[in-house]
């Protein structure tokens, strides 16, 4: 098979997994979740840090810690501006797209 071939299905895999995710979000949008307060504090904290430098060149590893670490900063903007505490946890309602960044980043 001609890598053409391979991409031009991967395109249309693509445009599938697009027109699931148009369902998704239809139907979910965002989640509900408790986070116990030093991981809503220490995602707070990302979102506080102030990173103005450019990160230059990267490794491919280093671009996905740099990915995961805006995702976490974005988590604590969500808690920041719509978090509320019961007792000594955080509940957040977490758009689908965060909530799947976090569990992606915890799978091995």
């Amino acid at each position: 098979m001609a890598d053409h071939d391979r991409y031009e299905r991967y395109l249309e895999d693509s445009e599938v997994l697009a027109a699931i995710g148009t369902q998704v979000d239809a139907q979910v949008g965002r989640v509900a979740v408790r986070l116990p307060r030093p991981v809503a504090e220490a995602a707070v904290a990302a979102w506080e840090r102030d990173e103005a430098d450019d990160p230059g060149e990267e490794s491919h590893e280093q671009y996905a810690l740099r990915d995961r670490a805006a995702e976490l900063a974005l988590i604590g903007l969500a808690i920041s501006q719509r978090g509320r505490w019961e007792r000594d946890e955080l509940v957040i309602d977490l758009d689908v797209d965060s909530a799947g960044a976090a569990l992606r980043a915890s799978r091995p």
